[in-house]
């Protein structure tokens, strides 16, 4: 059997030497495995220019990616990547965005050495794990937004999504052979209904919820 590469990317010293006793202990018994660092995003990309098919271990917080995006941007990039995340430090949001791609594990700082294991065993044979709390978290967030989404009707959930492409009212209106004055009217449901009062937060819910995809908002 081929051993099989995980990455452990952390600027800190101290994280990646435990987790390289805690693979090295643990890991090496059960299947071959290769073990490399990366404190930086160059030498990241060149780990996963040589094996494309790797385990990345991040720590968000203490990692180089600035944000979220960055993150999935190189999930996007390297499609074979699989990726255990401690995620203590992304917002609800891009923790729930992350949870719809089966490339990503999720887990948090406090979780224990077996849960950091047991996802390793989980990204090793292709597969994702999500601890205890954030699966919790998404069910959570799953029923709440359910509920709000079915508290919007057709229209409204259409003009919500022209809302978070960043369309104005007077295009949304033009779109939908409207008046501006009915559009203003359904937009004020709309954010009586998600209980937002900006366009933006409307849109982190649109985005949350899958009415707009990622990618198709940056574009």
């Amino acid at each position: 059997m081929n051993p099989q590469t995980i990455i452990i990317a952390d600027q800190q010293d101290l994280t990646r030497l435990g987790l390289r006793y805690l693979a090295e202990k643990r890991l090496d018994t059960i299947a071959p495995v290769t073990l490399l660092e990366a404190r930086s995003a160059g030498e990241l990309t060149r780990h996963l220019q040589r094996s494309p098919d790797a385990t990345v271990l991040l720590d968000f917080a203490t990692s180089h990616l600035n944000n979220a995006e960055e993150l999935e941007a190189l999930a996007q990039e390297y499609s074979e990547t699989r990726w255990i995340v401690f995620a203590d430090d992304l917002p609800e949001s891009a923790i729930l965005r992350l949870s719809r791609n089966p490339q990503y594990s999720l887990l948090l700082k406090d979780n224990s050495a077996d849960e950091v294991l047991l996802a390793l065993h989980y990204s090793l044979a292709a597969d994702r794990y999500l601890c205890h709390r954030i699966t919790n978290l998404l069910v959570t967030a799953v029923a709440e937004n359910e509920e709000k989404r079915e508290s919007l009707t057709p229209t409204e959930t259409e003009i919500l999504r022209l809302i978070a492409m960043g369309k104005s009212v007077k295009e949304i209106a033009a779109e939908r052979f409207s008046s501006v004055h009915t559009i203003v009217t359904h937009k004020k449901n709309i954010f009586r209904k998600l209980s937002v009062n900006t366009v933006y937060e409307a849109t982190k819910y649109a985005l949350r919820t899958g009415l707009v995809d990622l990618m198709e908002y940056y574009i």
